[in-house]
């Protein structure tokens, strides 16, 4: 399915422009205790049906990062932001 991403510095483009960065995340302000807490702390994900913020960069653009918040099951884009 595609749609469009509204890059802060370019307007918006089509998803195909860009690259996926994953769900933003707080970090845990410490090094994990041993290899199955880095395990997931770097590959587990919430995974969840809703609104997401997720890090996005355009990559066929200007090459920046940003924020997005989207609906992950309609893929409705709410906002973008520059990181």
């Amino acid at each position: 399915m595609s749609f469009v991403l509204h890059c802060p510095h370019c307007g918006p483009r089509e998803v195909t422009d860009f690259r996926f960065g994953g769900e933003v995340r707080a970090g845990t302000g410490s090094r994990p205790a041993d290899e199955r807490a880095l395990t997931r702390a770097l590959y587990l994900r919430a995974n969840v049906d809703g609104l997401q913020r997720e890090w996005w960069q355009h990559r066929a653009g200007c090459g920046a990062w940003f924020q997005a918040e989207r609906d992950t099951g309609t893929n409705r884009v709410l906002r973008t932001v520059a990181s």
